[in-house]
């Protein structure tokens, strides 16, 4: 077992400089040196090599084993001692910080979070060690410092700027992460619990207030007088609410720009005083958007910060990608601060064949970083300590000759979310499951991919290449209709599989960066008989059908010939529905044909183009329009089967029963707020609605389909 030095007192080390690795080393408790002096040392630290910074949310110590036990070593085993002898050159260590003021290093300032998840019914298998590490004499940033520098790794502290994980908590249900500093001031925070902001999350502190900004300081100041850290890094990306004007659809002002610069001076002046007393510095990273438009309407005045020297690492994007690499690479690098392009988590939904969270994805998202010219990668939210990528993608030449995955958008977060139009600020494309485009005779696809791969280097290296170009379309017999160009050469020979269409792609026609594709219809569907999707109620729905999660109050399952979907409960997410992301364009024609015997309650047809939608309502005793309750059609829907075809075409929607026009409801299928979906859905019910049925059969015809997903493979024979 290690021995571990408690926080804040004297520990005595030889400086060692480990090649290109970081200064670690503890001075002693004064060991000034002059600002000239730490300001060279800063410049010198800065040239490290870092393959890559590991971000660390600190969840192995709130969520620690309880069947193990409670050492400082278990809890590194956890997430730190794996990845020493691996391309990591630094850890970001985040001390939870969730909620603003609560920490699970040994704060002072701020509070201890040591409240249990299990009192509160979350995760009851697990505990947070944060008091256990405390009464050993150390706490969990102290323990990963020392480790990091007995291996040779720096360890950087990572503050979450406002996260909100904490927005669970309601009055009368409180949320273990809600900190006392805001049941003491709630007039700090952007909303409340009843009244949300409809950009960021009510919980956010609000960055306007004197108060917030000063004590955002003193944490930091608190951990660099404290802790040997050898840098800070201020995350801004968790989460993304700063000020109440912006959550509720404004742009930052220029005084709230420079509330947020004169804040990163501060933390320049602390982390400056600080290094001078212990005679060495403090790096000064930031997480943000990549976007410096984006950035100043949020509040924050990236240029400025970056031509006053206030930051020294640049760390870029997080739930959603704006431009491509080079552009952070090119404005981190024109004022001398190291970029590192931000790998985490994809959370792209409706993936099938091939998924972003794999190894081959991540090792074809690094390549794309290394070829922008990124100073390294940073890694977030990926916490498999034993995963090769850890000796993976630190370096191009240990990617030479592996497998690897190109999708056009990896990332599909709204930025909308954090900002009103935020979206106008992104120049790269978007296409996923949940975001498909649209294809059709008349109006091509064409997309761009980027691919970073170094075939002349795996070649040399001994490795043959197979490349493949992989559509998931929402088209029958796409093989027959389907044209594709790669770089304005057509590809032949695709095949289908399942939904997805494959193509190879001769290595000779693509170009290491971006390139394009173009997906056109050769012809016409016939529409008198043909139909794009056709499901049967002989077996459970799959692809190109997508179920919800459903809850404990619904229910689905094979009933003879038919799919019986019930949704029995009141409560929030009790419904259940089968989703196809049919890329319907506004304008354009589609038919819906299902086969359904009511049961009870309320049953529908959800109709959603992107812009407006509409729902047909199946009751015992009539069929209606949700949004139109007054064109509706009255008759015994529970007896027998009946076919009930829905008509899109524009504005105009028409319902036949049996054959027979029933609902005539011209210009009415106009734009609707409520309807971000582009997508066909059958089911029960709403949340605070019951509902069931009988669905025998539901066929989907349009003149164009989605395309749901583009995705370039490269598989390596090794020598």
């Amino acid at each position: 077992m290690h021995s571990y030095a408690i926080r804040g007192t004297v520990v005595t080390m030889a400086i060692v400089l480990f090649g290109s690795g970081p200064i670690s080393a503890q001075s002693t408790k004064d060991a000034r040196i002059s600002l000239e002096q730490l300001r060279q040392q800063r410049s010198q630290m800065l040239k490290h090599r870092r393959r890559i910074i590991a971000n660390n949310d600190g969840c192995d110590c709130l969520y620690f084993p309880k069947n193990q036990e409670i050492t400082v070593d278990n809890f590194l085993r956890m997430r730190t001692s794996e990845l020493a002898e691996t391309q990591v050159d630094t850890i970001a260590y985040c001390t939870i910080s969730s909620g603003f003021s609560h920490f699970t290093h040994n704060t002072r300032v701020g509070t201890l979070l040591t409240r249990q998840g299990e009192d509160y019914g979350i995760l009851p298998n697990m505990r947070n060690i944060t008091a256990d590490l405390v009464n050993q004499g150390t706490d969990a940033l102290a323990a990963v410092v020392q480790y990091g520098h007995e291996h040779e790794m720096e360890v950087f502290w990572s503050m979450r700027m406002n996260d909100t994980h904490d927005a669970a908590h309601r009055p009368e249900k409180p949320y273990f992460l809600f900190p006392p500093l805001k049941e003491k001031h709630p007039q700090w925070l952007i909303g409340e619990p009843t009244k949300r902001p409809p950009h960021g999350t009510w919980s956010s502190v609000n960055y306007e207030i004197p108060e917030v900004r000063d004590l955002a300081c003193q944490y930091i100041e608190e951990v660099c007088r404290d802790d040997d850290v050898d840098g800070i890094e201020l995350d801004f990306f968790r989460h993304l609410c700063y000020f109440k004007s912006v959550a509720y659809g404004g742009k930052a002002t220029a005084a709230q720009c420079a509330m947020m610069t004169e804040l990163l001076r501060r933390v320049r002046r602390v982390t400056e005083k600080e290094g001078c007393r212990r005679g060495r510095p403090f790096l000064v990273a930031v997480r943000v958007p990549d976007s410096p438009g984006f950035c100043r309407d949020m509040g924050f005045d990236l240029r400025a910060w970056l031509q006053e020297g206030l930051v020294d690492i640049l760390i870029t994007t997080g739930y959603f990608r704006l431009n491509p690499w080079q552009d952070s690479v090119q404005l981190g690098h024109q004022y001398d601060v190291a970029v590192y392009p931000c790998l985490s988590d994809s959370r792209v939904l409706g993936e099938s064949r091939f998924r972003r969270a794999s190894l081959p994805s991540y090792r074809g998202r690094a390549m794309n970083a290394w070829l922008a010219g990124g100073d390294g990668i940073d890694l977030f939210n990926f916490f498999n300590p034993k995963s090769p990528l850890w000796r993976e993608i630190g370096e191009q030449k240990t990617l030479v000759g592996l497998d690897k995955l190109y999708f056009v958008t990896v990332r599909d977060g709204d930025p909308n979310r954090y900002l009103a139009h935020g979206d106008a600020y992104r120049t790269v494309p978007i296409l996923t499951p949940s975001h498909p485009a649209f294809v059709s005779a008349q109006k091509p696809l064409s997309t761009t991919i980027v691919v970073g791969e170094d075939f002349a280097a795996s070649r040399k290296a001994g490795y043959k290449p197979s490349v493949t170009l992989h559509l998931q379309l929402s088209l029958a017999h796409a093989a027959k209709r389907v044209e594709v160009q790669w770089n304005d050469k057509r590809l032949t020979g695709g095949k289908e599989v399942t939904d997805w269409l494959d193509f190879p792609v001769p290595v000779e026609r693509i170009e290491r960066g971006t390139n394009n594709v173009r997906i056109s219809f050769t012809d016409e569907p016939d529409t008198n008989d043909s139909w794009n999707v056709v499901y049967r109620g002989n077996a459970m729905p799959e692809r190109p059908w997508s179920r919800d999660r459903g809850s404990a109050h619904t229910e689905q399952k094979m009933v003879e010939d038919a799919l019986m979907i019930a949704d029995r409960g009141t409560n929030s997410g009790d419904y259940l529905y089968q989703r196809f992301c049919w890329g319907l364009e506004p304008e354009a024609e589609a038919v819906v044909e299902a086969s359904v015997k009511v049961i009870s309650g309320s049953s529908y047809l959800i109709m959603a183009n992107g812009v407006g939608g509409e729902r047909l309502q199946l009751a015992p005793d009539h069929i209606a329009l949700y949004h139109h309750p007054k064109l509706r059609f009255d008759m015994d829907t529970t007896q027998e089967f009946h076919t009930y075809r829905v008509v899109l075409k524009g504005a105009n929607l028409k319902v036949y029963v049996d054959n027979m026009l029933r609902i005539d409801a011209a210009g009415k299928y106009t734009p609707r707020a409520g309807y971000p979906r582009n997508e066909l859905a059958f089911g029960a019910a709403n949340s605070t609605d019951v509902g069931a049925a009988f669905w025998k059969s539901v066929k989907v015809r349009t003149t164009n389909a989605s395309c749901q997903d583009v995705v370039l493979s490269v598989k390596y024979q090794k020598p």
